[in-house]
């Protein structure tokens, strides 16, 4: 009896597969464009989602007098920065360190923790500075204060996921991957900077 394959689906698809489709082709046609929106849009969330949560700890209704300037700043950081800068640095990573290599696994998390992370964090600090019209003193408070606790956190939290991301995600997949485990990230950025 010959196999039969399974009938072709009619009617309209899935709402998902319709943006998963959509996403994909942006994703080869604008790559860059397509990271930098993706970082923007889930920075903005992870400011947003900061304030919620922030609220519900203070016993407010989250919906009353959300900050709109702070998910704006992120999503200016993420558009203009996460999303180029971190599909830069993959494809640099990966032109650098063969996955052949001797030790290829291990080098490439060492050169995005010990490298890309803290001077990733610093122009975090930077920028958020500038768009908030602070000054340069503000900027060194912050940083002595904020900048060694937050690496530490980063160095905690992302490292797991980078090994996995770095070592087990297809090179075009890897911002959107970090963005998601950065919606989160950036809500306790978001957190401390307060």
């Amino acid at each position: 009896m010959p196999l039969m394959s399974k009938p072709i689906r009619e009617g309209p698809v899935p709402f998902p597969a319709l943006l998963l489709h959509r996403y994909l082709l942006l994703l080869k046609n604008y790559p860059i464009l397509t990271k930098a929106a993706t970082s923007g849009i889930l920075s903005a969330l992870g400011n947003l989602l900061s304030q919620v949560i922030a609220k519900r700890r203070k016993h407010l209704k989250p919906s009353q007098s959300l900050e709109l300037s702070g998910p704006l700043r992120f999503a200016v950081f993420g558009f203009f920065f996460t999303g180029p800068l971190s599909h830069y640095f993959y494809l640099y990573m990966e032109r650098l360190i063969s996955p052949t290599a001797p030790f290829a696994i291990v080098r490439k998390l060492l050169l995005d923790r010990l490298i890309f992370a803290p001077a990733f964090l610093l122009l975090f600090f930077l920028v958020m500075n500038l768009l908030e019209g602070n000054n340069l003193s503000a900027l060194s408070q912050k940083l002595r204060t904020g900048f060694w606790p937050a690496l530490k956190m980063n160095w905690k939290v992302w490292t797991p996921f980078q090994f996995i991301n770095i070592n087990f995600v297809p090179v075009q997949f890897r911002v959107l991957f970090a963005n998601l485990v950065a919606l989160f990230w950036y809500a306790y950025l978001a957190s401390i900077k307060k």
